[in-house]
């Protein structure tokens, strides 16, 4: 069976990096990508993306599930966007190009279809961007860069935990399926939706007892080590920085900024190609 969105050590010049660095990547990453709805630097994001993704050699099988599921509130959004703001895009951009009437303000124009383009590929910068740095980065080195940056130890700490919860968690999950399925509830594609639905709910509660039980197994472990008697704490984990490292940090903090000066130079952050 194969444990989605958990780390995997390839190997990779990705993987060896510091964990402080890939979350300084990330949370630039992902500030520009909220900041900017300049088309061209969103498709060089995604450019990058899909190098990034080939590079640490992520199986698709890894985050399939999870990223179908995300893309499909992504097509839910687009679709309340149009819904309650069918006239964003005319606003933003300040013209009107019709290309199918509809009743009362439901008119379908090139601004609003390229306005929701925008922030459809919104998502493919940093979901995929999300994803990879999960795959790639050690739960207890990420831990050790958040204490790095200010981030208090027990948080930290407990940031770890989840990380390395969640491939077991995914383990019961199917370990539950399973057994459901033995006992002939349908949950494959072969039965209707609406039983699906049912019957997957019913997976919830012995998996929220089972990690409940989980909670209490950590909590007493940590508290007969003494966990927390001191603020301070060293890592094992905790990397120094590398060349690559320097390297990735150059060029994140000089894309951040030139991506930014690129989108608001016209005092803008909207390209417009109506103009």
């Amino acid at each position: 069976m194969t444990r989605m969105i958990s780390y995997s050590d390839k190997g990779t010049w990705i993987h060896k990096l510091s964990g402080f660095t890939k979350l300084l990547f990330f949370i630039l990453w992902c500030t520009v990508s909220a900041l900017t709805y300049d088309t061209r630097v969103l498709l060089l994001m995604i450019l990058v993306g899909i190098y990034i993704f080939i590079a640490s050699k992520t199986e698709w099988k890894q985050i399939s599930s999870v990223f179908k599921a995300v893309m499909f509130f992504m097509i839910l959004n687009l679709i309340f966007i149009y819904i309650f703001a069918p006239s964003q895009g005319t606003a933003i951009y300040g013209t009107r190009h019709v290309l199918l009437r509809l009743s009362g303000p439901y008119s379908l124009t090139r601004e609003q279809l390229f306005y929701e383009f925008n922030v459809m590929i919104k998502y493919f910068t940093v979901v995929p961007a999300a994803f990879i740095f999960l795959i790639t980065t050690n739960p207890s080195e990420f831990a050790a860069s958040l204490n790095g940056v200010g981030i208090p130890a027990s948080i930290s700490y407990s940031v770890a935990i989840t990380l390395r919860y969640i491939p077991n968690i995914q383990d019961e999950y199917h370990k539950i399926r399973n057994a459901q399925e033995a006992r002939g509830i349908e949950l494959s594609s072969k039965g209707k939706v609406k039983d699906r639905i049912r019957n997957t709910a019913a997976i919830i509660f012995p998996l929220l007892f089972t990690s409940m039980e989980r909670i209490d197994t950590v909590s007493n472990a940590m508290e007969l080590r003494g966990f927390g008697k001191k603020r301070k704490r060293t890592w094992y984990s905790r990397k120094a920085l590398s060349r690559n490292d320097i390297l990735v940090l150059v060029f994140i903090i000089v894309f951040s900024v030139a991506a930014l000066v690129f989108t608001y130079y016209d005092g803008s952050r909207f390209y417009n190609p109506f103009h």
